[in-house]
């Protein structure tokens, strides 16, 4: 039986500071790409996170979008 898709976005960009998930410029975000797992989405991350590590204000996110789109399949969500 095949995996359940999970719907996963990377993206990324240089924050205003460390403080706050605020992006400097909206219209630089980098989306990396939507991946049907967590393990693809991390892995996307983690290439993305590396590359940039010497610019410490940029920031990549893994967004669980399958939980915005099915929200009521989450048992966390209230």
């Amino acid at each position: 039986m095949p995996h359940r898709q999970l719907l996963h976005l990377v993206i990324g960009g240089e924050l205003e500071d460390v403080e706050h998930n605020t992006f400097r410029d909206l219209s630089k975000v980098d989306l990396v790409g939507a991946y049907a797992s967590y393990e693809e989405a991390l892995a996307a991350w983690r290439a993305k996170a590396q590359s940039t590590v010497d610019n410490a204000l940029m920031r990549y996110f893994i967004i669980h979008a399958h939980k915005l789109l099915s929200p009521s399949d989450d048992p966390d969500h209230h």
